[in-house]
């Protein structure tokens, strides 16, 4: 194929290098002319383990050739992957200068072809950048549609500075948000070849899930971090600990725990979380990310109590009170948290949970919804059609197929429901629902 690629960093110098040495015509863009001509003397312009080899072998086969004029290079190419840097500005938002400029050329380029032409932004993005700015950009400039004069994608990357082109050749996944097909295919053609998953999505999904991705490195090596330093207070071998923690891969390491959802709670994790921060104070340790675990936790059910709220209705019924489907254990269940807070506010709740019985609890357990619920035993009911009868809005805190079926058939059209588990997207329900954060 023939491929302009915008913003000769690391990234695109890479990404320039191998599309080159896998067969492709390709045409670098950059500004700086100091990049330009390094290339053409077949040097690299990034430090990068192999680019030097590769770019001497890339610049002889006479498959690059570069250039400063962004418009010519869409004419004279049928992908267009966009690199160019997206710095943070001094209030920590993105800097998005000099994609924008580069949106008006590439649109006074596209107005001149007679062919449809892909532009795929692989710079990262803002969510909500390529369809809500860079599209009207485009389409203003060059007089054609997205998806008809030409077609705009997201493809992050995911090259780490140091290892580019290992990456490059052995990436997780390949993932690329896109409206049309047609796109799709060039890039599946184009990439199809690598050893991992194509994996179409949205273009804002794609957008958002490069911050996602960064963003849990991040707190990775942030918590690791945080383990260490608790460790060596405490005398403790923190490598051994965290070898440790990662041979779970059926929980720690795993698609555990990472689906949105209601807030967390029972008999582990908040007071193990309050005992870590208690130990750090002790021994003089800060550790501010486990610290802020529990007011984010806390957020995230106000966001709930606020959405109850919002709605002004004082009939609510809960299907569910247990701090997790299948148990009966009500210690520091969320769900009790909510509860607790709407009778505060002089709620009438009505509530269902097939796993809770008052006759039934014992000790902590006990004592701990004698505290926060006194009056559980005039709530609960012993059928979800009792619970639901005189309801306005319906609080779903439990999951599985059996209550999403009775659901299904006792929610009425007039009642609200605030689903905290994500039912079922097809699951016929007729009162109106909305999602937690969802």
């Amino acid at each position: 194929m023939k491929i302009s690629i915008f913003g000769l960093g690391y990234v695109g110098a890479v990404s320039l290098a191998c599309l080159s040495r896998d067969g492709h015509e390709l045409i670098g863009v950059d500004i700086e002319a100091a990049k330009l001509e390094l290339i053409r003397a077949g040097k690299t312009p990034v430090v990068e383990e192999g680019m030097v080899e590769l770019m001497a072998q890339v610049a002889a086969s006479g498959r690059v050739s570069v250039t400063t004029d962004a418009q010519q290079a869409v004419l004279d190419s049928e992908i267009s992957l966009v690199c160019v840097g997206t710095p943070s500005a001094a209030n920590g938002s993105q800097d998005q200068g000099a994609v924008l400029r580069l949106a008006v050329d590439i649109g006074k380029a596209i107005a001149a072809k007679k062919e449809p032409h892909i532009v795929v932004f692989r710079s990262t993005l803002v969510p909500g950048t390529v369809e809500d700015v860079l599209r009207p950009i485009i389409e203003s400039h060059s007089g054609k549609k997205d998806g008809e004069g030409f077609f705009l994608c997201f493809q992050p990357e995911f090259l780490r500075e140091g290892s580019s082109i290992r990456d490059y050749d052995k990436p997780p996944f390949t993932i690329v948000g896109a409206n049309h097909e047609h796109p799709v295919q060039r890039l599946q053609a184009l990439f199809g070849h690598l050893p991992c998953k194509f994996i179409r999505t949205s273009v804002r999904a794609a957008e958002m899930m490069k911050y996602c991705c960064n963003n849990f490195h991040a707190l990775k090596i942030t918590f690791a971090n945080e383990t260490a330093r608790l460790c060596d207070a405490l005398g403790v071998d923190a490598f051994e600990v965290m070898d440790l923690v990662c041979q779970d891969t059926q929980l720690n390491i795993s698609k555990a725990y990472l689906k949105p959802g209601f807030a967390f709670g029972g008999s582990c994790l908040p007071k193990d979380l309050r005992a870590t921060s208690y130990l750090a104070k002790v021994h003089d340790v800060e550790l501010p990310m486990l610290g802020a675990i529990l007011e984010s936790n806390r957020r995230h059910l106000d966001v709930a109590l606020d959405k109850l709220l919002a709605l002004g209705k004082r009939r609510i019924a809960f299907v569910g009170l247990s701090f997790k489907t299948g148990t009966d254990d009500l210690r520091e269940s969320p769900l009790v948290t909510l509860a607790e807070q709407l009778v505060g506010k002089g709620m009438e709740l009505s509530i269902y949970d097939p796993e809770v019985n008052l006759a039934r609890l014992l000790g902590a357990n006990k004592s701990f919804i004698e505290r926060h619920l006194p009056h559980l035993g005039r709530m609960l009911h012993a059928s979800l059609e009792e619970a639901l009868a005189e309801a306005e809005v319906v609080v779903v805190g439990l999951n599985g197929a059996e209550i999403a079926t009775r659901l299904a058939q006792l929610v009425r059209a007039d009642q609200e429901v605030l689903d905290l588990v994500r039912l079922p997207a097809d699951l016929p329900l007729r009162g109106r629902v909305q999602g937690l954060a969802w």
